[in-house]
C-alpha cells in the first residue's frame, strides 16, 4: 500500500495525463496529482521520452527494465515487461535484466550488453568509466546517446519516487 492515498484527478491536467495514457490514471500519476504543477511537467518530460525521441523502443524498454531491477521497483517493472515485448525482448532477455551480471549476459547481444553496462553505470555510480561511455557512444549518434542518457535519469527518477512512497 502507499504512503499516501492518491488523488482522485480532476482538471486539465489530470486531463492530459488520462490523455497521454489511452485515457485511465495510473496510481503513479494519482500520486503526483497531490501536486499538479509537478504532476504537469512530469507529464511533458515522460511523454517525450515515451513517446517523441528517436531512441529505439527496444533499447528505452531494456533500459526502463534495468533501472526498475537496479532501484527494486517492482510497480516499474510490472508497468513496462508488456511494453518491453511489444518492442521486441523476450523471456531470456527479460530473465538476463534481473541477473545482477546482466552486462554479461549471453541472452543479450553486443549492442545491448554495452546499454546496460553504462545503465548500470548511471544508476549506480552516477559517474561512468570513459570506456564505458566510449563503448556506448559508439553505438549510437549523438542525439540518441542524449535521448539514452536522458532516458536512464528520467526512470531512476521515477524509480526512486515510486519506491520512496511504496506505490
Amino acid at each position: 500500500m502507499a504512503r499516501l492515498p492518491g488523488t482522485d484527478g480532476y482538471g486539465e491536467i489530470a486531463d492530459r495525463i488520462r490523455e497521454r495514457r489511452g485515457g485511465a490514471l495510473r496510481p503513479l500519476d494519482r500520486m503526483l496529482l497531490h501536486s499538479p504543477e509537478l504532476a504537469d511537467g512530469w507529464n511533458s518530460l515522460l511523454g517525450a521520452v515515451r513517446q517523441r525521441i528517436a531512441l529505439p523502443g527496444g533499447i528505452r524498454e531494456l533500459v526502463v527494465l534495468r533501472v526498475a531491477v537496479l532501484n527494486r521497483a517492482e510497480y516499474e517493472w510490472r508497468a513496462h515487461e508488456k511494453p518491453a515485448r511489444e518492442a521486441g525482448l523476450g523471456d531470456a532477455q527479460l530473465a538476463a535484466l534481473r541477473d545482477e551480471d546482466a552486462g554479461s549476459h549471453p541472452a543479450l547481444d553486443g549492442r545491448q550488453r554495452r546499454v546496460i553496462a553504462y545503465t548500470d553505470a548511471i544508476t549506480r555510480e552516477i559517474q561512468v568509466p570513459a570506456a564505458v561511455f566510449d563503448a556506448v557512444r559508439a553505438e549510437f549518434g549523438t542525439a540518441e546517446l542524449v535521448e539514452l542518457t536522458a532516458t536512464i535519469a528520467a526512470y531512476n527518477m521515477v524509480s526512486r519516487f515510486l519506491v520512496a512512497l511504496e506505490v
